[in-house]
């Protein structure tokens, strides 16, 4: 909270331009009536603007005429524009009017405004004990010692069991009005709190949905790296904290079991004296109801952002086919313009005139790699002298050169063994040129090495000394 981000916070942030604006008890009471008080989430524009009218026109009778002069529809729109930030402008499925929904900012400064306004009275003691049973709650969830656990459990037993015995005696120790009311005003208060929840959830779904557009929209990448990046982003929206807690309040608030609950003990609760004394919001007896819808509501615009996404990844593919089949129909018409009269000579190289397939049932079976075996164990000191020129006559084995050989041979048949390449392509430079030809077996994942059966390779080196190398069976295979 320093001066610059403070500086930042109420020239940026809409709740801060919502409290300073020149209107701001015009624009916070109507936003106030529509959508909180309401527990609206949405209204079509123009619902909307015949509810600013009326709150307009009684602003006018006590304001003054020239108050307020411009219209309903202006001012919605100033409201939901970049400058302000105090509502959400969209275009719901199925419809051509825009809705405005209430911008989670604006919700919070709202609420933040609420809060100042003097309460009945001012509770600590359900507070206190609601940080100490979260405190408990921490501790017992993150013990690890079974007997630690077990003597927790035991304790709690034992408190239930004096209790019961006390209830049967007759001894009921019934809670003090001031405490029913403590807790009844924070109950409301956290009960009104998930609805704005629900906005800023989602909310954070549509800025997420906004940034995978805009990288979908930027990306460099190959088609599958981009699927894994959005997946991967919906997996992490999915695994959050936000998101695990939301599916865990959705799954305790469906159960039917637990509603009935909540509606029992609501109008067990509200029906109580001192509840009654504080005058509560009938509304609250349906406030799980309010949930429900809420969380509906939240679920359909996971469900439509999701559909849009996937649309709009369609859309994005269908693009790119699109332009290749118009390159594709662009060379046929070129062809067919100049097919009585072709070009005499090569104008044009194509690096791939085929694609690659490679399919998953053609890969070779794993085979454990080539052992060498030395046939002599002992290492004996080399006796005489040996020509230092041999250092220094390097020899170079064009890889390549190899390799082409062995793509041109299987051009016109299925396979072809190191036999049959040496036949073709002699040994220019001995042993060292097999050993390149075994790296290229290695390498290639169509190529085979059967140790079982064995090959002789026979050349004269340099010196005219006839040579021989036995070597297991290789075949390339196309």
């Amino acid at each position: 909270m320093d001066f610059a981000t403070l500086e930042t916070l109420r020239d940026k942030h809409p709740a801060w331009r919502l409290l300073v604006a020149d209107h701001a008890a015009f624009v916070i009471s109507f936003l106030h009536g529509s959508f909180i008080e309401a527990k609206a989430r949405a209204w079509s524009q123009r619902e909307l603007s015949l509810r600013l009218e009326d709150h307009l026109h009684a602003l006018r009778e006590r304001l003054g005429e020239g108050s307020l002069p411009r219209t309903a529809e202006a001012y919605l729109d100033d409201w939901a524009g970049a400058l302000c930030g105090w509502l959400r402008k969209f275009y719901p499925p199925g419809s051509d009017e825009p809705h405005f929904d209430l911008t989670p900012a604006a919700e919070r400064a709202i609420r933040w405004l609420a809060q100042l306004s003097e309460r009945p009275f001012v509770g600590t003691e359900s507070r206190l004990l609601t940080v100490f049973h979260l405190l408990k709650q921490m501790t017992e969830g993150t013990e690890q010692d079974p007997q630690a656990r077990l003597a927790e459990l035991e304790r709690q037993k034992a408190e239930l069991e004096a209790e019961i015995a006390r209830v049967r005696a007759g001894q009921l120790e019934m809670m003090e009005e001031s405490a029913i009311r403590e807790r009844f005003q924070q109950m409301a208060d956290t009960a009104h709190g998930l609805l704005a929840d629900f906005r800023q959830l989602e909310h954070g779904f549509h800025e997420l949905d906004r940034a995978l557009r805009e990288r979908i929209a930027t990306w460099e990448g190959t088609r599958g790296e981009l699927l894994e990046t959005v997946f991967g982003e919906h997996d992490a929206i999915s695994g959050s904290d936000e998101g695990r807690s939301f599916r865990a309040f959705w799954d305790f608030l469906m159960s039917p079991a637990r509603q009935e609950e909540l509606t029992r003990s609501l109008e067990r609760v509200l029906a109580h004296p001192a509840v009654q004394a504080l005058q509560p919001d009938p509304r609250l007896t349906r406030i799980h109801f309010d949930w429900l819808e809420a969380g509906e509501h939240t679920q359909r615009t996971v469900a439509r952002l999701s559909s849009q996404l996937r649309r709009y990844l369609d859309e994005h593919v269908w693009l790119e086919n699109r332009r290749i089949m118009q390159l594709l129909r662009g060379v046929e018409q070129h062809a067919l313009a100049i097919r009585n009269h072709p070009p005499g000579a090569a104008f044009m190289e194509l690096d791939e005139p085929a694609p690659s397939l490679e399919l998953p049932v053609e890969r070779p079976l794993f085979s454990p790699p080539v052992q060498a075996r030395l046939t002599d164990t002992e290492v004996r000191e080399a006796s005489g002298e040996v020509p230092s020129e041999a250092l220094f006559a390097r020899m170079f084995i064009d890889k390549e050169q190899l390799r082409e050989h062995v793509r041109d041979a299987l051009r016109t048949r299925e396979q072809v063994s190191l036999a049959e390449l040496v036949r073709e392509h002699p040994l220019e430079h001995g042993l060292a040129e097999l050993v390149v030809y075994l790296s290229l077996a290695a390498e290639n994942r169509r190529a085979a090495i059967d140790d079982s059966n064995t090959q002789d390779f026979f050349w004269t080196d340099a010196r005219g000394c006839e040579r021989r190398a036995t070597l297991p069976l290789v075949l390339f295979l196309r």
